[in-house]
């Protein structure tokens, strides 16, 4: 086997023993099956009432990133709609293991900011820089020292002064709102460090409800919906309510190619997998499916806390999709995903690559097939409509391993590294625009109808 597609060690094993597979499919189905997470949310309230305490919610800030600038610009609008309790807290930016890919993280999260911010009503630059380590440091210390009901308006504010490098707007602010000394700084970055780590979270741009986590302003649908069945603020339209996956009206008839970079493993990709080739065919674009390995089979770092995080939040997003079967998990990491990769190229040859793709992912996620079995794998390809005796003569090649790199490299060189990552190119195969994540396939259904009115 090549070296890149060895043992990477971490907190996460790419051959598990059996035993190993089944507990961790075992916990993670029970801590996603259907109404536990509602039953925590009900007891929390209970306790709440119980305790005579308001609704409070925590948010964690990071001053150099891009999501957190969003994030601190819908406080107010939430504060102001559903009246709960702010508890902000200033945290440092995620290091070692759950900081993968540094050299490609910061840069992607810009990006990111400044594409889906229009379609909530919020503000990133396009083509900002990375934000001065000095400002950052200024800002900390504004924001240490701010009276918590002035954190939002100052947050903005010293957001705004940092991406635009203006040193003077920064000391008016500190003038303003005033500025804790480098200790006091640095112990209110430890603080918020300790519980946001407390809570088993790793990032900025995080808010915390009554025992549930929502990083980013594109999760915050989910905590409007629980206030607002909680009877908070005035019923109504959501602030910052997920733009619909629309297909439109306008087809491409084959001008426009939708790449979708996915690996086997990512529940986000099971998600969405079959939604993005739904989006591909309503709308005319070829769909060019590119398969990676899971971040655990090339390298990428991934915690205990990182990892139960993602399988909640995807399982959280799929049932908002209507996908209630969704984490009847049976994990296929390792030898099951090296065995259906090297099935790829001859499923290509008969025009069923992507649906072996998605009867695997529906197999390992959504029904809870063993696919580290051969009735399992059995399962998978005759699902997809191929022959399990065709396969058997096939299968456990390594030719698979070169395309597979390839497609890591492609997609690291435009920027991206994690999956699903969706490019959208146009005739001449120029790039429209990418994106990461199974939470930007609406954009991607934007961009595809702007291209094609204005072509």
């Amino acid at each position: 086997m090549s070296e890149q597609f060895r043992e990477q060690g971490g907190a996460a094993t790419m051959d598990p023993s059996p035993f190993a597979r089944w507990l961790t499919s075992r916990v993670i189905t029970t801590l996603n099956r259907p109404g536990r997470v509602e039953k925590a949310e009900q007891k929390a309230e209970r306790e709440r009432v119980k305790r005579g305490q308001p609704h409070v919610l925590e948010y964690f800030h990071q001053v150099d990133d891009a999501w957190s600038h969003l994030a601190a610009q819908a406080l107010a609008p939430l504060l102001q709609r559903y009246g709960v309790v702010l508890v902000p807290h200033l945290v440092p930016g995620p290091e070692g293991a759950n900081l993968p890919e540094p050299d490609l993280l910061p840069a992607q999260t810009r990006y990111d900011a400044a594409l889906i911010a229009p379609h909530y009503g919020l503000d990133y630059p396009a083509d900002a820089p990375a934000p001065d380590p000095q400002r950052c440091h200024r800002a900390e210390q504004i924001l240490a020292a701010v009276p918590v009901d002035q954190f939002p308006e100052a947050a903005v504010a010293v957001g705004q002064a940092v991406i635009g490098g203006d040193d003077s707007a920064l000391e008016a602010l500190a003038s303003r709102f005033g500025a804790a000394s480098v200790a006091d700084t640095q112990q209110a970055l430890e603080r918020g460090a300790a519980r946001c780590a407390e809570l088993k979270h790793f990032a900025g741009a995080t808010f915390y409800y009554g025992g549930q986590r929502y990083w980013g302003v594109d999760r915050l649908y989910h905590l409007e919906q629980r206030w607002q069945a909680l009877g908070l603020g005035t019923p109504g339209e959501l602030l910052f309510a997920r733009p619909p996956i629309d297909a439109g009206s306008y087809k491409a008839n084959g001008s426009l190619t939708l790449e979708l970079y996915a690996s086997l493993r990512s529940p986000y990709t099971a998600v969405i997998f079959d939604k993005a080739v739904e989006l591909a065919e309503r709308t005319g674009v070829r769909l060019d499916l590119r398969p990676v390995l899971p971040m655990v089979m090339r390298g990428v770092s991934l915690t205990k806390e990182k990892g139960l995080y993602f399988f909640s939040d995807a399982t959280r997003e799929a049932r908002a999709l209507g996908l209630e079967d969704f984490c009847h998990f049976a994990d296929p990491i390792g030898e099951p995903v090296r065995r259906c990769y090297s099935l790829f190229d001859w499923a290509r040859g008969q025009g069923k690559r992507v649906a072996l793709m998605s009867a695997f992912l529906n197999a390992a996620f959504y029904r809870g097939i063993n696919t580290n079995r051969e009735s399992g794998l059995r399962y998978v390809v005759e699902e997809a409509g191929l022959s399990w005796r065709e396969a058997q003569a096939v299968i456990d090649n390594d030719d698979w391993q070169q395309e597979m790199e390839a497609n890591r490299q492609a997609m690291y060189g435009f920027g991206s590294w994690g999956v699903p990552t969706f490019r959208l190119l146009d005739a001449q195969g120029n790039t429209v625009v990418w994106a990461w994540g199974q939470d930007r396939l609406w954009l991607i259904a934007r961009e595809i109808q702007r291209v094609l009115v204005q072509a």
